[in-house]
């Protein structure tokens, strides 16, 4: 018989504020800060000394998404309550891949703590783990070249100390290094579990592990001592560098200008790294990565944590006058409205081609939803185009049909435009114009769209160039830029809400140099703190990566080599799905899906093709898991 479609419900109320309000009172109870801002977004969960950042949770959650939120509470609470990031800060190495390791090590002994002391944390602390690893695809890893060994300790050492079992999708990662780890540094391991409740002691413990694992040299060890003196003689100068670098939550008050307010809102998200243990670990971090020139900048992080081993290494002189800030905070309203009036007269003008795109994309991306049936089958719904088989043949069964469940809808796409001067008149326009359409017909299709831009704030420089100056003109100083992060359309913002953000491209002198890697790097951790399963990431540029100040300084290649860099470590390493348009120049030399255009008038057309073709495929290694 046929299958009967269930009545329709009325929606059920919202009751996720009451879930919000109780995790927002159990962190600051455990971590002992009554005065901390709990909150619940988008973005990629955040610990600082003064607010915790949670993932959202759909309007219905399931058990698995409560599970996880309270999770991302428990560690961030226990962090709070039993970790001491002078102490952390003073022990850590300074070698990248060590200092990943440790910084998981300290996660999973706070972690660790939790469980043993509140084993209702056990569960909820299991469930964050294998969401942090199913993310970032560790499930799949076969080569300990893609796998961080940071992440393998962090779970063998809960495993060890609480009992805590290693979640499914990190069997594949714990695996590739446990026997290693067991041959090498098996006494290491056991000192660590009688010494868990002694932050310093612990410390220690894990140095001598890393050691045995050859990633601190012994030399490290030996002038231990020194160190914590050369240490305490150096907060002093890290807590002044703190004073005079926006932290994140505190730019605001300590800003006199619209520079320093930018640069608060560049400190907010440039918390937003990758990785649990890296993302507590920012509390421990803020005064000294804000303060210090000639820091390297990290290689790009993947979604299950750091890798230090890229072979080219990128600096930046200092990120003390960087930016990421939003459109509308660039340009005052009514200016605003003036510079999308100038865009609405461009698109009068090509109002018969956008229509005609809009409607292409869109009939592309419905047929894709609505086609997706399975026919002939025993129950279902009844296929009404063979009835006719009643009438020929009476005693011919009847045909049912079901609608296949779609991955459509769980997709999220960035659209990154190169804000250069290169691109001032029409391809600007035109670019400005891609996004109106993509995110206009998107959003009929459920689809979220976010438009990102980069730029630098001044040409030749500007006041990372005189911080250079001032101290003496180090050699290879790395990028020496102002580098400004411009956020025209949030995923989550509706289209109506920032359609007039889109006329900023039109504004003179917006416009100055591109630094392509750094803003690709920004664009994937953007889209890596996304829960859409399926990440597309556009990017629109019409040349090589221009800098005069920093190519000056550095190697001629220097820019280029970080931007190939990055583009390898995307299309290698993450779940993101990258694809590239020209502008008047070659990009497929860069990126392995690509299109060159020679007139800036047919980039809506590729546009449009190229995404559609992406929606066309199935998305490589995608997966789903069912909610419990």
């Amino acid at each position: 018989m046929a299958q009967r479609l269930p009545p329709s419900k009325p929606n059920k109320p919202d009751t996720t504020q009451a879930f919000k309000s109780a995790v927002g009172a159990t962190v600051r109870a455990v971590g002992g800060k009554a005065d901390l801002e709990v909150s619940f977004t988008a973005d990629r969960p955040l610990l600082t000394s003064d607010k915790a950042r949670l993932a959202n949770l759909p309007r219905l959650p399931t058990r698995r998404d409560i599970a996880i939120a309270r999770g991302q509470g428990d560690a961030m609470a226990m962090r709070l309550a039993s970790h001491d990031p002078d102490t952390h800060r003073r022990r850590a190495p300074a070698d990248p891949d060590a200092r990943a390791a440790f910084d998981a090590l300290e996660q999973a002994r706070v972690e660790a703590l939790g469980c043993i002391r509140m084993p209702g944390m056990t569960g909820n602390i299991g469930e964050m783990l294998e969401d942090k690893l199913f993310r970032a695809n560790m499930a799949e890893v076969s080569d300990k070249g893609d796998a961080p060994i940071a992440e393998a300790l962090g779970l063998m050492l809960r495993e060890r100390l609480a009992g805590l079992p290693v979640p499914p999708s990190g069997h594949a990662l714990v695996d590739l290094w446990r026997a290693e780890v067991e041959d090498k540094a098996q006494g290491s391991l056991d000192s660590l579990l009688t010494r868990f409740e002694d932050q310093d002691e612990f410390a220690k413990a894990a140095r001598a592990l890393l050691r045995d694992l050859n990633l601190v040299p012994d030399s490290e060890l030996d002038n231990e001592e020194g160190d914590e003196g050369e240490g305490d003689e150096q907060q002093p100068d890290q807590a002044q560098g703190s004073e005079e670098a926006p932290e994140e939550g505190k730019g605001e008050n300590e800003s006199q200008d619209a520079d320093q307010d930018d640069a608060s809102g560049e400190s907010q998200e440039t918390g937003d790294v990758e990785g649990m243990e890296a993302e507590m670990a920012d509390i421990d971090e803020d005064a000294a990565s804000e303060a210090g020139e000639d820091a390297p900048m990290p290689p790009p992080a993947k979604d299950g944590g750091e890798r230090g081993t890229n072979q080219f290494q990128y600096k930046v002189f200092t990120t003390k006058f960087d930016e990421i800030v939003k459109a509308s905070e660039l340009c005052p309203a009514d200016e605003l409205d003036q510079l999308r009036g100038l865009l609405d007269k461009q698109l009068e003008n090509l109002a018969g081609a956008v229509a005609r795109l809009a409607n292409k994309l869109q009939r592309r991306l419905m047929a894709k939803q609505n086609r997706s049936w399975t026919f002939d089958l025993e129950e279902g719904l009844l296929d009404t185009a063979r009835l006719t088989r009643v009438i020929i043949d009476p005693l011919a069964a009847l045909s049912f049909k079901v609608e296949n469940d779609t991955d459509f809808r769980d997709t999220v796409v960035t659209l990154l435009i190169d804000n250069s001067g290169s691109m001032r008149g029409r391809p600007i326009t035109i670019a400005a114009i891609c996004g109106d359409i993509l995110a206009r017909t998107l959003e009929r299709c459920g689809v979220k769209v976010e438009i990102l831009g980069f730029t630098t704030r001044a040409w030749k420089g500007g006041k990372s160039r005189e911080a250079w100056l001032e101290a003496n003109r180090p050699a290879n100083p790395g990028r020496v830029n102002d580098v400004r992060h411009i956020i025209y359309k949030a995923a989550d913002e509706p289209w109506r809400h920032a359609r007039r953000n889109l006329g900023l491209m039109m504004r003179e002198g917006l416009l100055k140099e591109n630094i392509d890697g750094e803003a690709l790097q920004w664009a994937e951790k953007r889209l890596m703190g996304r829960p859409e399963n399926r990440r597309i990431l556009m990017v629109i540029s019409d040349g090589a990566p221009v800098d005069d100040s920093t190519q000056s300084v550095n190697a001629g290649n220097y820019l280029e080599a970080h931007l190939r860099q990055v583009i390898e470590e995307i299309e290698t390493r993450s779940p993101i799905e990258l694809v590239a348009v020209g502008i008047g120049h070659d990009v497929t030399r860069y990126y392995r899906r690509a299109v060159t255009l020679l007139d800036a008038e047919e980039l809506a057309g590729a546009l449009t093709d190229e995404l559609a073709a992406l929606f066309d495929e199935p998305p490589p290694g995608y997966s789903r898991r069912s909610s419990i």
